[in-house]
């Protein structure tokens, strides 16, 4: 047996900083720990300010997923204070919300994941001439064809949030402007441009066929139909490298229930159960934390600034995939079967629902009503405590803030990538990603395996999102 100790990163195309260190043995990965080597301190800034801060502060937390952090903010507040948007103002902060959930989705595929394939250890495949003139760097066909796409989903978000991102339109008790008649008709016509484009080129399809596929050999049969379009080409490549078999994570997966279409829970093996937030705890053991928000880089044992959150002791997976399994959707079972969520499964779930929201987005839009109320007041009491729960593009995000005083007296996040990326436990049980890896192959003479490259970038890390 020869073993070895390989240390892959940082990470290109990846948001943050990301390090992995895999012990090989015998061409696969024995065991891997995951570092997030950046420390952010979010929590500890927020401590003391006033509550408000919290819509100015913690969207800065990211730059790509900052209105997952502005919602999940504004929703911990609001039941603090108590209230309830009016059904326009959510309908209008659900479109904002989806529309950044959406831009994520198609930039990951397009920029982050899809290129790896491109790679000239590829060159034998009969899939990798395709692969190069659609997704080579700098020079591929999609970028330039599908990323005027994702330009107008921003677009949806500056005529709704004034800016993206670090939107200060969502507030506690809604969003800080409505929609009148004439910005309905220019909403839908960027939606009708969005759906053009995804439909030709990602697709070769209607977004409503790719909506309601529902088992593993009516996906298989439309990719064969529909073999001209982007997500029939990663199809092809999966069943030739068999990424259904690579990056099987842990059969547990968690949903906090999304925009009315998904509902919140867990399934564990394959079971489902309730969410009980009661259930959620961090473990620090290998964190480099002296506590929940005293940083302490000389710990014995430890190897990340990533906590470990845990649900009922158990690490989860969340993202796209896990919503739809959470949700019992057909075509998430079938794939996923009665073990983890494989490479292939993450990708095709979060393509699937790529389209599937792109079309609640225009349901959204035509239901919206020019000119109703779409915030109420939102007086903020001395003390108090609130969860706000969101589903962002790449999973579950979890704001508890605690009043005491009139100012933050607690802040804790627990965001998408804490809990995929999240390190061993004090059982010593790894997260999700470090039960990925094991059994990746390394072929020899690796250095970056392009075979981890896939299992890290199926989970779409935001490694900025992590730490706090």
């Amino acid at each position: 047996m020869s073993d070895s100790r390989l240390v892959v990163g940082p990470f290109n195309r990846v948001e943050g900083d990301l390090e992995v260190t895999l012990d090989v043995a015998d061409g696969r990965v024995r065991q891997a720990h995951v570092t997030a080597p950046l420390y952010r301190g979010f929590e500890r800034i927020l401590r003391g300010r006033p509550p408000e801060d919290a819509l100015v502060i913690a969207p800065r937390i990211c730059g790509i997923c900052s209105v997952s952090q502005s919602t999940a903010a504004a929703r911990a507040l609001a039941a603090i204070a108590g209230v309830t948007p009016p059904p326009a103002g959510r309908l209008v902060a659900d479109l904002v919300l989806a529309a950044e959930n959406a831009a994520d989705h198609l930039t990951h595929f397009v920029l982050f994941f899809m290129p790896d394939f491109a790679r000239a250890c590829y060159g034998g495949r009969p899939w990798h001439q395709r692969a190069r003139e659609r997704f080579l760097a700098e020079t591929g066909e999609a970028a330039r064809r599908l990323l005027p796409a994702r330009a107008r989903l921003l677009h949806v978000m500056g005529l709704l949030a004034g800016k993206w991102p670090h939107t200060l339109a969502l507030q506690p008790g809604g969003v800080a402007r409505g929609v009148d008649a004439g910005e309905r008709v220019r909403l839908l016509a960027v939606l009708a441009d969005v759906r053009a484009a995804l439909e030709a080129e990602l697709y070769g399809d209607r977004l409503e066929a790719v909506a309601a596929l529902d088992s593993a050999d009516a996906l298989a049969a439309w990719a064969e139909a529909h073999s001209g379009g982007d997500f029939a080409l990663f199809l092809a490549i999966a069943g030739d490298l068999g990424l259904e078999r690579l990056g099987r994570g842990p059969a547990a997966f968690l949903s906090a229930g999304s925009f009315g279409l998904w509902p919140g829970g867990t399934v564990i093996a394959g079971v489902p159960h309730p969410y009980d937030p009661a259930l959620v705890a961090e473990d620090l053991t290998h964190a480099w934390m002296a506590d929940a928000v005293r940083p302490d880089a000389d710990k014995d044992g430890a190897y990340t600034w990533c906590k470990a959150p845990r649900l009922a002791g158990r690490p989860v997976e969340v993202g796209a995939l896990a919503r739809q399994v959470v949700a019992a959707d057909p075509l998430a079972l079938a794939l996923v079967g009665a073990g983890g969520a494989t490479v292939r499964d993450r990708v095709v779930m979060r393509l699937v629902e790529l389209a599937r929201l792109l079309i609640a987005m225009e349901t959204w839009t035509r239901a919206l009503p020019p000119g109703a109320p779409v915030c109420v007041e939102s007086p903020l009491p001395l003390r108090g405590t609130g969860t706000g729960l969101v589903e962002a593009a790449r999973g579950t995000l979890i704001h508890r803030l605690t009043l005491d005083g009139g100012a933050i007296a607690d802040y804790a996040i627990i965001a998408p990538t804490t809990w995929n990326f999240s390190p061993r436990d004090a059982s010593g049980i790894p997260g999700p990603l470090e039960q990925a890896l094991a059994g990746t192959p390394v072929e020899p003479g690796e250095t970056s395996p392009v075979a981890v490259q896939h299992v890290v970038r199926s989970f779409d890390p935001c490694m900025a999102c992590t730490v706090h």
